[in-house]
């Protein structure tokens, strides 16, 4: 197992909590929505073969396939089983080592009849154009069953997470609604973003944006001169939707300003 750690921290320096990775992994794979999956080519045996794969998550985040029986990766897979789906953060316009991904690894395997229907319609509550196809005769649901997984949060954050804690773990309860807060903030509050590095993480900075929220805080990435950073800023109590963290976010702003 191998961890990249970020610059060390001082002795005296809080501990800020943040979503475990097994967390932040579910997170990722509920956004997603689509990713690449990685195949033994039949073909060229031994050689991985990626493919363009929409899926959805059943309740343990198991990823749900609607494949073709003529398509090159439906082949491969009734050859051998074994398979990786990459997922990468949607929407991300920057550095792209800089960006979330995971990498589900496992076997992939023809969903057993009882349970097609419950798959079907899970599948169909994320992808509904799928309606038009998902019936024809050569089409079917499958399901990669989660042996490993490794997730990479961006630069200095990456491990392995089993999949036991991959399966027990949640998506975060602002996840449809991150990327509007950050939009938002980013927007309209660029000097409050300052005012919260200054006081809650003591970093003074030039310019602040918000690049990431969840239930337990946010993380702005701070320039200061040429020297790039980011911090993670924890909230006063776990915020669960959109209207709770304006609140918050308010709250913490008096703060900071009373406390200058």
């Amino acid at each position: 197992m191998s961890r990249h750690a970020g610059p060390p921290r001082t002795a005296d320096a809080p501990s800020v909590p943040e979503p475990t990775f097994a967390e932040r992994a579910r997170t990722l794979a509920y956004l997603g929505r689509a990713g690449t999956l990685a195949t033994l080519s039949r073909r060229y045996p031994g050689h991985p073969f990626a493919s363009v794969m929409p899926y959805a998550l059943d309740d343990a985040g198991r990823p749900l396939l609607l494949i073709s029986s003529m398509a090159m990766h439906t082949q491969n897979l009734e050859s051998d089983s074994r398979a990786s789906l990459l997922v990468t953060q949607p929407g991300w316009t920057g550095d792209p080592l800089a960006a979330g991904r995971l990498t589900l690894m496992g076997h992939v395997h023809r969903i057993p009849a009882p349970d097609v229907d419950a798959a079907r319609d899970r599948y169909l509550a994320w992808h509904e154009r799928a309606r038009y196809w998902v019936d024809f005769e050569d089409f079917a649901l499958w399901r990669l069953e989660v042996l490993d997984v490794y997730f990479v949060g961006g630069f200095a954050a990456m491990d392995w997470v089993t999949a036991a804690d991959y399966a027990t773990a949640r998506a975060d309860p602002l996840a449809d609604a991150a990327v509007g807060i950050i939009e938002h903030m980013n927007r309209d509050h660029a000097d409050a973003l300052l005012e919260y590095a200054r006081h809650f993480a003591g970093e003074a900075a030039d310019e602040a944006t918000m690049v990431a929220v969840d239930r337990l805080g946010f993380k702005p990435r701070l320039r200061q001169g040429e020297r790039l950073s980011s911090v993670q800023i924890a909230f006063p109590r776990d915020v669960t939707t959109a209207a709770a963290s304006r609140e918050v976010l308010i709250a913490m702003l008096k703060d900071a300003r009373a406390g200058r």
